[in-house]
């Protein structure tokens, strides 16, 4: 099931270890009541928007979500996803991403973020509802 309510937020925070300040939107993966995965949407920019990544057992259907909320409904022609999850990182290259760099100490001291930019025309999960 995909929630979008402030327990999203929270997860993603918690495994963080700090807040992402306002605004920004979530969505994640409620497995049995509880949040297992998270995305949070934040730093829109028109063509662009940043997705903070965090948890285990995407789905496919919240994957299209995810294209479908970013390329559809908010008409970005890119999203620069940041991790410091090696396995999130590969999952984003799967589906089109490019890996651009680390952001060194991101996460804090010694945690690095993985920096992995999907263009719209590079998104291979599905055709998002523009197109």
């Amino acid at each position: 099931m995909i929630a979008t309510d402030e327990r999203v937020a929270r997860f993603v925070s918690e495994r963080l270890g700090f807040s992402i300040c306002p605004p920004f939107t979530c969505m994640g993966i409620e497995r049995d009541g509880e949040i297992v995965a998270g995305v949070i949407f934040h730093c829109f920019e028109g063509p662009a928007v940043h997705v903070t990544v965090a948890g285990t057992g995407w789905t496919p259907g919240f994957i299209r979500a995810v294209g479908e909320y970013v390329y559809g409904q908010l008409g970005c022609l890119r999203m620069t996803v940041t991790t410091e999850q090696e396995a999130v990182a590969t999952l984003a290259e799967r589906f089109g991403g490019k890996r651009e760099g680390v952001l060194r100490d991101q996460f804090g001291e010694g945690r690095d973020a993985i920096v992995v930019g999907i263009l719209k025309n590079e998104w291979k999960f599905g055709k998002v509802a523009s197109e």
